[in-house]
């Protein structure tokens, strides 16, 4: 299968240092590699309603059609590689990322689309600007996309971390944008419960 990479844009702020990030790594795939940028903020999402036990019993949950969880339903199952661009907002994901995956325990209640099973052996990875020098700050945030793939199982290609606060100035660290250049040409493990850095 083709690699076709789908990059979810998770900030508050439109072309911010994690998007200036994962763009520097993305660059540097192949040409024969196809690329999808959606950006969270443009999309419109409703707050995850949770019906799975409702007082009829479990609820089969109809495929969206027409709206924008379509559009991200069906980016995510055509992808081989998901990345997750989010800044570090309160030591974890932003909150419109948070809702895209509480969105991927509905369509994992939607049978006609195998979602489990089509993301299985798939990848998942992370690219987050951050505050802090400390990038140890960053490990709720790594957890979570660790743990997410592992459930799957996914592979987990770990996150691309990069320090910025001011817009652009994620481009002033060296090591971040050095990183980026090798980022996706890693070989990216299963992951396994419970969380261990990949």
């Amino acid at each position: 299968m083709t690699r076709s990479f789908l990059f979810v844009l998770g900030s508050a702020r439109p072309e911010g240092n994690t998007e200036i990030l994962a763009r520097e790594a993305a660059e540097q795939l192949a040409p024969d590699v196809e690329q999808r940028w959606l950006d969270l903020a443009d999309l419109s999402l409703p707050d995850f309603e949770d019906r799975r036990h409702g007082g009829e019993g479990p609820r089969e949950r109809a495929r969206p059609v027409g709206t924008d969880e379509a559009v991200l339903l069906d980016a995510t199952l055509g992808a081989t590689d998901i990345v997750i661009a989010s800044p570090l907002y309160w030591y974890s994901l932003s909150a419109t990322v948070k809702r895209y995956l509480d969105y991927w325990d509905a369509w994992l209640e939607t049978p006609e689309i195998s979602f489990k099973e089509t993301l299985a052996g798939r990848t998942l990875w992370g690219v987050t600007a951050l505050a802090h020098r400390e990038e140890v700050v960053a490990e709720p945030l790594i957890g979570t996309l660790h743990n997410t793939a592992a459930f799957f199982p996914m592979r987990f290609g770990g996150v691309l971390l990069g320090n910025g606060t001011r817009p652009g100035q994620v481009l002033e660290d060296t090591e971040a944008m050095a990183r980026a250049k090798t980022f996706f040409a890693r070989e990216a493990p299963v992951a396994r419960f419970p969380y261990d850095e990949a």
